[in-house]
Formats: structure tokens, C-alpha cells, sequence
């Protein structure tokens, strides 16, 4: 079961936010098709100590371009007519994400997820 795991997870991002953290992990299928999985775990604590709430979204290659779309547009809406006074740079901050990779391989901590 661990090989067949290993097998369809070619690339994992994870972005830890808080008591939050995201995973972008790109998997394949049997017919070596790929696709994107957005998880957002969330540490919630218990009488018996920590659990994680998991949300999960299955992102398929023909939505892509939609969806990059559509977030971009709605982030710039926030960004641009919602809150124009807000200075969004001081968020950014580049320990709060880790790389981490499928099968050992080295990857860009500075690559951003495109697919035009």
C-alpha cells in the first residue's frame, strides 16, 4: 500500500499557516494522468490532545486554467477594491512555506504552481 502511494505522489508543496497547513501534491493515476490535490489541515485541540480537521479538492488538469483564473481574480478583487489600503507584501514571508518533495527529488522552494 506504502509503494502504490509513493508511486502516485510525483510532487508535494506544503504552506503552513497558523494553526493551518495547505498541501498542493501533484498525483498520478494508473493511466499516468496527473492532477492536483489542495489540502487544508487544521490542528484542533481535543480533551486528549491534538486532532486534524482535513478539507480536501481534487483539481483535474482540464480545470486548471479555469480555476488559476478564477482564484487570481478573486484575490486581485480582495486586493484591489476591497481592501486597497491593506499592504499585502507584509505577508509574504518565505519560511512560512517548506518544499517538500516526492521520491527525494530537489525542488525550486521558489516555483509557483502555473499551468498556462
Amino acid at each position: 500500500m506504502e509503494d502504490q502511494k509513493d508511486r502516485n505522489e510525483i510532487f508535494s508543496k506544503r504552506v503552513r499557516a497558523g494553526k493551518r497547513t495547505y498541501f498542493f501534491d501533484i498525483k498520478a493515476t494508473r493511466s499516468n494522468d496527473y492532477y492536483l490535490t489542495i489540502t487544508e489541515s487544521k490542528r484542533k485541540y481535543k480533551e486528549d490532545g491534538f486532532t486534524y480537521e482535513k478539507h480536501k479538492i481534487f483539481l483535474y488538469k482540464e480545470d486548471f486554467s479555469k480555476f488559476v483564473n478564477a482564484l487570481s481574480e478573486t484575490v486581485d478583487h480582495v486586493k484591489e477594491e476591497l481592501m486597497p489600503e491593506v499592504d499585502f507584501d507584509q505577508f509574504e514571508e518565505d519560511k512560512a512555506e517548506y518544499p517538500v518533495e516526492a521520491n527525494n527529488e530537489e525542488a525550486d522552494s521558489n516555483s509557483e504552481l502555473s499551468w498556462d
